[in-house]
């Protein structure tokens, strides 16, 4: 149960731009990023006597939140068709020689110091969000539901109506992508 310190009427402001930034870096929609935290919210409110307190508060609205994300990207995938193929080709192909390696040292990938210190930093999800608004949108979905929400490889193919063939070369395609748009938009800027 919470106390009267941490109750519902205090969540916002306790813990509302925590949860709106946890969406928006998964959802890349500031909108869709409302929608969910308000989905959240009526969620908690609905099983607060459910509670039992054995993670903070914070913790538990973020698994309520965690799961409205990924009931959001089950119905996208529902709702795309498998017409919609909206990966460009080789978009890889300027990295890498024919028989393998990179193909320039700057293509290499850049030291980033810390990984576990650069999560906690708003400017990298930022960044990170902006990079994933750059993806194409199933491509996006695809690396969401895999390296954030944790997603296994077959719920993620069954929901989007892929072959984990596909699956591979978009997560693939996606991490290049957010390799590159980070070092450009995030590892360089702290470099400069």
């Amino acid at each position: 149960m919470t106390d009267a310190a941490h109750g519902p009427e205090n969540w916002v402001e306790l813990h509302g731009d925590y949860l709106y930034r946890f969406a928006l870096s998964r959802l890349r929609d500031p909108k869709t990023a409302e929608d969910a935290l308000q989905e959240t919210f009526l969620a908690a409110l609905q099983s607060l006597g459910r509670f039992e307190g054995r993670s903070s508060e914070r913790t538990w609205l973020a698994g309520i939140l965690k799961h409205k994300i990924l009931d959001h990207f089950r119905r996208g995938g529902r709702e795309v068709g498998l017409g919609d193929r909206d990966e460009p080709p080789n978009m890889d192909a300027d990295l890498f020689r024919e028989e393998g390696g990179w193909k320039l040292d700057q293509n290499s990938p850049a030291d980033w110091a810390d990984p576990d210190r650069t999560l906690e930093q708003s400017r990298f999800w930022e960044a990170m969000g902006r990079c994933l608004g750059a993806l194409p949108s199933r491509t996006a979905r695809a690396y969401t539901l895999r390296e954030i929400e944790e997603e296994e490889m077959d719920a993620i193919c069954k929901d989007l109506s892929i072959t984990p063939t596909n699956l591979w070369v978009m997560l693939h395609r996606a991490r290049m992508h957010l390799r590159r748009c980070l070092e450009l938009h995030w590892i360089g800027r702290m470099t400069t």
